[in-house]
């Protein structure tokens, strides 16, 4: 699907995350995946989870070094500008206009009520992504058992036992590379 689906030029590409940007506040990840794999078939599930795979260990937020690395598989330079560009603009006018709204109303209980169902949204958001692509997992090379594996791990260790997200990923991070590596060296 995702090869010969692809974006126009760089304009499109900036329409394309601007659009994005805007359904996903709070939450861009999710509507990325909608968005790039099902609307627009620039990519397929397979396409997306490698992209957001290298995304997640560079460092800064994965959905603009998403972008960055679509837009310059496309387009170069110009098109890793264009969707960084189209992610960020609306978004950072809507938030600075938001806070000088929030600071003029103060710690008013209808604001603290609007983040808080905010964040309920997006956490909802990146649950429903995860279980739309848990599907690919099945035709991970690394096995579907060891990926539910290294979720569980993870979602037990910080949720359910509370233990510092850095440490756990200072243990599991190494490990998964090491499988990764025995499985997938040529």
């Amino acid at each position: 699907m995702g090869a010969e689906n692809r974006p126009a030029d760089c304009r499109e590409l900036f329409m394309a995350f601007q659009r994005l940007a805007l359904q996903g506040f709070g939450g861009v990840l999710p509507v990325a995946q909608r968005e790039l794999v099902e609307r627009l078939g620039w990519l397929s599930k397979g396409e997306f989870l490698a992209l957001l795979s290298v995304s997640q260990v560079l460092p800064g937020p994965n959905v603009i070094n998403l972008a960055l690395i679509f837009g310059d598989r496309h387009f170069g330079w110009r098109g890793a500008l264009s969707a960084t560009a189209g992610l960020m603009l609306a978004p950072l006018v809507l938030v600075l206009i938001l806070a000088v709204g929030v600071k003029q109303l103060g710690p008013s209980p209808l604001v603290v009520d609007a983040l808080r169902g905010m964040g309920v949204v997006a956490a909802a958001l990146v649950l429903s992504t995860a279980v739309k692509l848990v599907g690919a997992l099945r035709s991970n090379r690394m096995g579907w058992i060891t990926c539910v594996l290294l979720i569980a791990v993870t979602f037990f260790a910080v949720g359910w036992f509370r233990w510092p997200l850095v440490a756990v990923l200072a243990v599991l991070v190494p490990a998964a590379w090491s499988w990764a590596y025995a499985v997938l060296r040529p």
